[in-house]
């Protein structure tokens, strides 16, 4: 904040703009100016700076947008202008809505992007006082198993009649000649989307509710019967994560630059301990805190997002995953937490079932599950899939981060079996019986 009678320079004085730009960093010709003063429009317009006059607010705002190339109007958190590449067509766009909805408007479809989640490209879209969410298949699909917004539409369906909360299903169009690839249509789902599973925005007296509700509402989704919610094609029944461990290695193989020590030592040792029982439950594939939509004003799950990679699966590998995001750095983005701290997710009532996490067992036997099962997804992502957000950068360091972090929880894991067995006489026997 800069003021004009504080260094002694008021207005129209060119010296108030001159200390204006210098304390922004830009140049006179990237700044714009609004008053409702001729006089000192003026004095700013000498410098090179553009300049909007100040009568009617309304029209003064047209002209602002003018200016900068974007509305400022209608702002919807967590959207962004469309990138650059990824506009669609307007005009099929409105004509499919109002087709579809059967409604029918005069005022110009708006279109944003969201700033975050996965590969699909995902748009806002404002028709006719609606706020909606086109989910649009990429061509040709990102990713090594590629987003299918069909195969998410069917899922969604089958989630919203089994009482998990989704966003409201509107329609799938697979007819290519309107945007080109098919798309999905749901409901907006206004809310609060806490970006980091640490909750800092949220006061901490108040952070075991959240976890409490995410608990919740993952706990429902594994309890769903499969033929009462009509999911039993999702996926196959059983070695889910025998067949997850054998396709992220590929997938490693297929990318990776150089040797790293610990991800060799994993791959030889994850085959070598698969859980001796695994369940077959629905799975979302990618839980974590920033694919929940909570309620704004208290601790709700009102939509759980990003269903992309669901499938039939064990269901300690949708736990292990977000219990991950409280050992990963901060620049691992959506998945940065409180490094070493404790996930309170595992440790909720919801998980202390015989359906979930066996009692006996801590949240760190969980993590060690991801290591088995989902631990190599992250490897291979780190070369420049989607583990990192779109604005930041993975590096290989990030790989041998991960896996070292993987074959940390691998030794732990051997000691607690190793702690598990009965005694023997050899075991048994005194330190100072040994050689040396």
């Amino acid at each position: 904040v800069v003021e004009s009678h504080q260094g002694g320079m008021p207005r129209p004085n060119p010296g108030i703009y001159k200390m204006c730009l210098e304390h922004l960093g830009v140049q006179p010709q990237e700044s714009i100016l609004l008053d409702s003063s001729s006089q000192n429009l003026k004095a700013a317009a000498q410098l090179g700076m553009k300049t909007v006059k100040v009568d009617d607010p309304e029209a003064a705002l047209k002209e602002l947008e003018t200016h900068l190339g974007f509305p400022l109007r209608g702002f919807v958190p967590y959207t962004r202008s469309v990138r650059p590449g990824m506009e669609i067509p307007k005009d099929r766009l409105q004509k499919f809505l109002a087709d579809v909805l059967g409604a029918h408007t005069t005022a110009p479809l708006e279109l944003r992007q969201f700033d975050h989640g996965d590969s699909t490209r995902s748009y806002l879209v404002k028709f006719g006082g609606r706020l909606l969410v086109l989910k649009k298949e990429e061509e040709p699909p990102a990713g090594p198993s590629g987003p299918c917004v069909s195969r998410e539409y069917r899922i969604l369906k089958a989630l919203a009649e089994a009482g998990v909360p989704v966003p409201p299903v509107l329609a799938l169009c697979e007819d290519r000649s309107i945007l080109g690839t098919p798309f999905l249509l749901l409901e907006h789902c206004a809310g609060r989307i806490h970006r980091a599973v640490s909750l800092p925005a949220v006061p901490p007296r108040r952070r075991g509710a959240c976890y409490g509700a995410m608990a919740n509402v993952l706990a429902r989704i594994h309890s769903l019967h499969l033929g009462a919610a009509e999911l039993q094609g999702l996926g196959e029944h059983g070695n889910y994560i025998q067949q997850q461990v054998e396709t992220w290695t590929k997938q490693y193989r297929a990318v990776e630059t150089h040797l790293i020590p610990a991800m060799e030592r994993l791959i030889q040792w994850l085959p070598l301990h698969f859980p001796e029982s695994q369940k077959t439950t629905v799975v979302h594939g990618d839980f974590r805190m920033d694919q929940l939509v909570f309620h704004p004003d208290r601790p709700e799950v009102l939509a759980v997002l990003g269903w992309k990679f669901a499938t039939l699966g064990d269901p300690m590998c949708d736990l292990a995953n977000n219990c991950m995001s409280f050992f990963l750095p901060a620049h691992f983005g959506a998945r940065r937490g409180t490094e070493g701290a404790q996930s309170p997710l595992a440790e909720e009532p919801e998980f202390r079932t015989d359906q979930l996490l066996p009692k006996q067992l801590s949240w760190l036997w969980g993590s060690v599950q991801l290591e088995r099962a989902l631990g190599l997804h992250y490897f291979p992502l780190s070369f420049g899939w989607e583990s990192c957000e779109a604005d930041q950068e993975c590096s290989p360091k990030d790989a041998e981060f991960v896996a070292e972090l993987a074959w940390d929880f691998a030794i732990k894991e051997g000691f607690r079996v190793f702690e598990s067995l009965p005694p023997t006489k050899l075991l048994a026997r005194h330190s100072s019986t040994w050689a040396g």
